[in-house]
């Protein structure tokens, strides 16, 4: 029973390590991301099972800002929809509270949310909420992971003071 554990953990960490960077999946073209304020809104079941909800942190490809084809496979937590797309923020457990302020561009912006089981090390998280991604539902692997009301209230908070 050990040994199984053991082996379904380090094939999980084989497959992230393997799946982490790589071209765009098959499928869609990405729209790119999305801009503006969307509506958002905590609304369990909205998707009735078969969609994820406003509030579920979810695995999926996320692609790099600069190339759209490239990107990684990450956590995201999903705030809404755009039509048949998923709308959701990235997720990092990197601690960006020291991040030099770049002399170009906007500075990017991260709330924290704390630990959950989306991250299997139990490391606390931020999202990205100066970044809104259009994800495929149909690329989303769902793991079971649901941020607290409370908590999204203030991620969707710092969206909208961030658009």
């Amino acid at each position: 029973m050990v040994n199984q554990g053991r082996r379904s953990k380090l094939a999980r960490i084989i497959g992230r390590i393997l799946g982490r960077v790589g071209l765009r999946p098959s499928g869609r073209t990405y729209p790119g991301d999305f801009h503006g304020t969307p509506t958002i809104s905590y609304r369990r079941n909205a998707g009735h099972g078969e969609v994820a909800d406003p509030g579920e942190v979810v695995w999926t490809w996320v692609p790099f800002e600069e190339d759209h084809r490239q990107g990684k496979d990450r956590p995201v937590l999903v705030i809404g929809h755009d039509g048949p797309w998923l709308l959701a923020l990235p997720l990092t457990s990197k601690d960006h509270a020291h991040d030099p302020v770049p002399q170009t561009g906007p500075r990017r912006q991260w709330t924290d949310i704390g630990c959950g089981p989306w991250d299997t090390l139990g490391r606390a998280s931020a999202v990205r909420v100066d970044r809104i991604l259009r994800v495929d539902p149909a690329g989303v692997r769902r793991q079971g992971a649901i941020l607290d009301k409370s908590r999204f209230k203030q991620v969707a908070a710092a969206v909208r003071s961030a658009g």
